[in-house]
């Protein structure tokens, strides 16, 4: 990491978080809380036990990177269970200097019809432990007197690009039976149609804070294309858009999700450089294509939600941060915002990935606050664009005083 910065100021500078999926971000002693109150079966009640045996310093793949997940899925079908987690997300971020956070998660894997957990309940029940948080912080004197700026959040709403026919969700299971003379993928489809229906309707009839749609899951053999109808009505909705692109496919993957789903940023975009991942054999210059759609994307404006470690976790290959694709985002200027994933599973918060995108590049406190400034400008923030300015206008204000504060200079 940089000598300049200490991390005391990385960790009370103002941050936004806008990757940060709900069931990979519990804290480990809230699960093991909501566990034993839900009688859900852990392979360890111990913060170590789960840390050794589940969420791990690194995994061989993404399949044992993604393991944890059936673990807190399960806990959070309880309704007391996600309003904690929720609360307890906010408070977390909160207690680094993370003041604007975008919640992911897929709604239909907690959901539960037959014990009476539908799609409303399940987001008013986020919505509430978000809120609980937001008011406890923004009452303090120092957000209300304007010294320091206030807490906001958005709710982002996952579909699934593939689900089996049992196990993933009572929800899932249940639709696939009522489906079943359906192919899978329209089953799958239809679930995804759905939720955006269901999204937009509790965003304009009741206010929740519902900013974004993502699709979530297996890249492979799952192209984002086969979901544009879905995209097509969040576009016409104002509902605005990321796509998982090129966390495990080439950059053609990021294309697509540009071009088919609207894409208004790209979730991890690792692939943008490293044209050795493009598959498309109709693609016979590699290199000139991603640089080309890297230029197109530095040029929109289209910011990439950066997860350093995750990355790093789910590519071994990588191996070192120093090779990760962050230091070629950088030089080539492109809008990135640094994000977590999964505070949980990837063992990580926002300013440990500040510090790893630090080792990574040597950026001057000039472009460090370009970084910090695209998570409050390119969030999906949940008001109007003067209200959103305002927003981002204040954070960088207190930027430059917690600067001051901490003898930061260029």
């Amino acid at each position: 990491m940089s000598q300049r910065y200490t991390e005391a100021f990385l960790k009370a500078m103002p941050k936004a978080d806008l990757h940060l999926h709900l069931d990979g971000s519990l804290r480990p002693a809230g699960l093991i809380e909501m566990a034993k109150r839900s009688g859900i079966e852990l392979p360890s009640y111990t913060v170590d036990g789960l840390y050794d045996q589940v969420f791990k310093e690194s995994y061989n793949n993404l399949g044992e990177y993604l393991n944890g997940f059936q673990y807190t899925c399960a806990v959070l079908r309880d309704m007391e269970n996600l309003e904690q987690a929720a609360y307890e997300l906010a408070m977390d971020n909160l207690a680094e200097g993370v003041i604007y956070i975008e919640v992911r998660f897929a709604p239909q894997l907690m959901m539960d019809p037959g014990r009476g957990i539908d799609f409303d309940r399940v987001m008013h029940t986020t919505n509430a432990g978000l809120k609980r948080a937001k008011d406890e912080y923004n009452s303090q004197s120092e957000v209300r007197n304007g010294d320091k700026p206030p807490f906001d959040y958005g709710i982002i709403n996952c579909a699934m690009r593939m689900f089996g026919k049992k196990g993933f969700s009572p929800y899932y299971t249940q639709l696939f039976q009522t489906l079943r003379d359906h192919e899978p993928k329209h089953v799958i489809k239809i679930a995804a149609m759905d939720m955006i229906r269901a999204s937009i309707r509790l965003r304009d009839e009741e206010g929740l804070p519902i900013v974004g749609l993502d699709i979530a899951g297996q890249e492979m053999g799952y192209p984002a294309h086969e979901f544009k109808e879905v995209y097509e009505y969040a576009h016409q909705n104002f509902l605005l858009k990321t796509v998982h692109a090129g966390e495990a496919y080439g950059a053609e993957s990021i294309f697509e999700a540009l071009t088919q789903c609207y894409a208004d940023r790209l979730g991890h975009g690792y692939s943008l450089f490293s044209p050795e991942m493009i598959q498309d054999e109709a693609i016979t210059d590699k290199e000139g294509y991603a640089s080309q759609l890297a230029s197109f994307i530095a040029d929109r404006r289209i910011a990439v939600e950066v997860c350093i470690t995750s990355n790093l976790q789910t590519n071994p290959t990588i191996g070192d941060v120093s090779n990760h694709n962050f230091k070629h985002m950088y030089a080539h200027r492109l809008a990135t915002v640094i994000c977590t994933d999964n505070r949980l599973v990837s063992r990580t918060t926002v300013t440990r990935e500040y510090e790893l995108a630090l080792q990574a590049a040597d950026i001057p406190l000039k472009r460090l606050k370009d970084i910090v400034a695209y998570g409050f400008k390119k969030n999906f923030f949940p008001a109007d664009y003067l209200a959103k300015r305002a927003y981002a206008k204040h954070a960088l204000q207190y930027f430059d005083k917690v600067a001051a504060e901490h003898n930061v200079s260029d």
